[in-house]
């Protein structure tokens, strides 16, 4: 990873899970997809993270087959982006599967010119910790990885605070990315990367229900020591993303303050009441892709709601919870925004 892309990592970025633009009929929808991209560099987003949870796991299917198509034209949107850029977009690819599977994403994200591997645990989901971190010690050999903890109810597995240990020892991780939903296993994460003193490890959020708290606390280790949480990787920040970048600067200046205003505090909670009914708690998350898909087709930046899965739709009521966020918090929307450029971003 080149020190430019480093820095930016490290400094702290809006990095928006990339979600799989289709058309009705169930096409991947290439113009779409692309405006998508073009959406978030213009809303100020750092980094991008695609062919992950939110871009639909599914992609990797043989029937499928998108997940190269999917990653390749990131790719070019982003090299178009970057040519005007000082400071080039951080290139997150997902990686997940066994072993060998794992490895093969690996080395395709790296011929494609991807910094960092977002790399998933749910495949292995009985496997010991002598497994896990073999598994990530191969992939770690291939390209940088960002170590990801998916919450168990959308297909991730519990880790335990020995694994982060073990985890934060291998050479080639680069950051983490904390979204377990939890807040013991967030500290679990937290104190495993102290107590192995690896200040070269970035954290990342991706705790989409608690984004403003973890982005403004100091995490101590008992021995006058903090670390801090720099910015989010987030599916939640796949919408509304122009609000985000200017959230994560108040959330940046409060923590280099050491003072968080009662105003942030209460904006954290707006934002969770508001992913709530993007991502579907009331219903397990069942919805929390087609949530996120329903908001951007509100926009015209898709189409349509379709995912891969058939299963995975809005829940019942889930439309009348967006309906109410967007009444209650419109000031978080940036519908205007998206309307101001949508036609430039659709174009060719």
């Amino acid at each position: 990873m080149n020190a430019a892309v480093r820095t930016a990592l490290d400094r702290g970025l809006v990095i928006p899970a990339h979600p799989l633009a289709l058309t009705p009929d169930g096409r991947f929808d290439e113009r779409r997809q692309r405006a998508l991209t073009r959406y978030y560099v213009a809303a100020g987003a750092g980094g991008l993270a695609v062919g992950v949870h939110t871009t639909q796991f599914a992609i990797r299917r043989p029937e499928v087959g998108l997940f190269a198509p999917v990653l390749t034209l990131a790719r070019e949107e982003l090299d178009r982006a970057d040519a005007a850029r000082a400071t080039p977009l951080v290139r997150i690819g997902g990686v997940c599967g066994d072993t060998a599977q794992a490895c093969a994403e690996a080395d395709l994200l790296v011929s494609l010119g991807y910094h960092a591997g977002l790399l998933s645990l749910a495949a292995l989901a009985d496997a010991t910790d002598d497994v896990l971190v073999a598994h990530c010690e191969a992939v770690a050999a291939r390209i940088p990885v960002i170590g990801f903890y998916l919450q168990p109810s959308v297909g991730g597995r519990r880790l335990s605070y020995t694994f982060w240990r073990r985890f934060a020892e291998i050479p080639g991780i680069i950051a983490i990315k904390i979204a377990p939903f939890n807040r013991y296993q967030t500290l679990d994460v937290v104190r495993a990367v102290m107590d192995a003193g690896r200040d070269d490890i970035t954290l990342y959020t991706g705790n989409d229900d608690n984004i403003v708290a973890d982005l403004v606390t100091a995490f101590p280790d008992g021995t006058g020591r903090v670390r801090r949480i720099a910015g989010g990787l987030l599916g939640h920040w796949a919408v509304w993303t122009s609000g985000a970048v200017d959230l994560l600067a108040q959330c940046q200046a409060a923590s280099r303050a050491a003072s968080v205003p009662a105003s942030l505090l209460t904006a954290g909670v707006e934002v969770t009441d508001a992913n709530a009914a993007f991502f579907d708690a009331a219903n397990g998350f069942a919805g929390c892709i087609a949530g996120l898909h329903e908001v951007l087709r509100r926009q015209g930046l898709l189409e349509t709601t379709r995912c891969l899965d058939a299963h995975e739709v809005l829940s019942p009521g889930q439309a009348d919870e967006i309906d109410r966020v967007y009444r209650t918090y419109p000031h978080l929307a940036d519908d205007a925004f998206v309307a101001a450029h949508l036609d430039e971003w659709l174009g060719a």
